[in-house]
C-alpha cells in the first residue's frame, strides 16, 4: 500500500512505498503514549515485514509534537492500588503481575525491533520519554530533529528504568552515561544524545522527513540479507566472547555469499560495475 492505513483503532499508521515500510504512532493528543494495542500491532507488523520480500527497510516514527511519551500507564499497568494487596500473598501476586506486564509488553517490543531481520530506522521528531527512549534506541539507526529530546523519566516516578534501558544505554553510551541518564532523569537534547553516541544524526526539524526518507531509501537499496546478518552480529557482539563472535561472523558470511544479492555483488565487483540488489 502507498497511502497510510490506520491500524490499532487509528492509533497507528502504516504504509509501504518503494521498499520502505513506514510505521507511525498516531496518538498526538496523548503525547503518543504507547498502548498495548499499538505495541502488539507494531510487533505484528515487524513480523510481517520480515516475511515480505517487498519490504527492505522500516521507519518507526510518530505524528504530532512528541515521539513517544512512554507506556500509557492509564491503560498498560497492573492494578496495584487495591487494598487487599497489603497482605504478603497478594503482594507476591502483584509482583508477578508487574513482571509479566513488562516481560510480555515492553520487552517483547524491544526484542522484536532488535530481532527484525530488516534494518529499522527511528525518526524522532519530538520528545521521547521513558519507554519512548528505548523504543528509539532499539532501532538500528536513529535520526533526531534538533528540537527533539530524550528523558529517562522513570526515576521521577520512583520506578526502575525498564524496557531494556540498562541493556541498551550501557552498550550505546557506556556505563557512566547510562547511570547519569537513569539515576538523574534529566532531559537531554538531540545534540547531547548525539554526543553520547545514542543517535546517528541530528537535523533541523523541517529536514527530518526528507533525511529519513533518504536514509531509508539507501537501506532499501542495500543487500537486505547481508544487512540483517550484520545487524545480528552487532547486537550479539557485546554478549559473547571473541571465539563465538568470529564463528558467528564466518557463518553469517557463508549465508551472505550464497544469497542472490551476495552472488550479484561479487559478480558486479568482478565486472567492475555497480551492483543492483534485489533484497534476497
Amino acid at each position: 500500500m502507498s497511502t497510510d492505513a490506520e491500524l490499532a483503532g487509528g492509533d497507528l499508521l502504516y504504509r509501504v512505498a518503494e521498499g520502505v515500510a513506514w510505521i507511525r504512532l498516531n496518538r498526538p493528543e496523548a503525547a503518543n503514549a504507547l498502548t498495548p494495542g499499538q505495541r502488539d500491532a507494531i510487533i505484528g507488523l515487524l513480523r510481517d515485514c520480515d516475511e515480505d520480500r517487498s519490504v527492505r527497510a522500516i521507519v518507526l516514527g510518530a505524528t504530532g509534537r512528541h515521539f513517544c511519551g512512554g507506556a500509557d500507564l492509564r491503560i498498560d499497568r497492573p492494578e496495584l492500588d487495591r487494598p487487599e494487596l497489603d497482605t504478603g500473598v497478594t503482594q507476591h501476586a502483584a509482583t508477578a503481575m508487574v513482571m509479566k506486564t513488562i516481560a510480555y509488553g515492553a520487552h517483547r517490543l524491544v526484542t522484536a525491533l532488535q530481532d527484525c531481520q530488516k534494518p529499522v530506522l527511528a525518526s524522532v521528531q519530538g520528545t521521547a520519554a521513558g519507554l519512548g527512549v528505548q523504543l528509539a534506541l532499539a532501532c538500528d539507526l536513529v535520526l533526531m530533529a534538533e528540537e527533539a529530546s530524550f528523558i529517562e523519566v522513570f526515576v521521577r516516578r520512583g520506578l526502575v528504568a525498564d524496557g531494556g534501558a540498562a541493556y541498551l544505554l550501557t552498550r550505546l553510551a557506556g556505563l557512566q552515561r547510562a547511570k547519569e541518564l537513569m539515576l538523574l532523569g534529566d532531559r537531554i537534547s538531540a545534540a547531547q544524545a548525539r554526543e553520547y553516541g545514542l543517535v546517528t544524526d541530528v537535523v533541523p526539524g523541517d529536514r527530518l522527513e526528507a533525511r529519513t526518507a533518504e536514509l531509508a531509501a539507501t537501506l532499501a537499496r542495500g543487500p537486505t540479507v547481508a544487512l540483517g546478518l550484520m545487524k545480528r552480529l552487532a547486537n550479539r557482539a557485546l554478549d559473547g566472547d571473541r571465539t563465538g563472535a568470529l564463528f558467528d561472523e564466518t557463518l553469517a558470511q557463508e549465508l551472505a555469499v550464497n544469497s542472490a544479492d551476495g552472488r550479484a555483488g561479487v559478480a558486479a565487483f568482478a565486472e567492475r560495475r555497480p551492483a543492483e540488489f534485489r533484497g534476497y
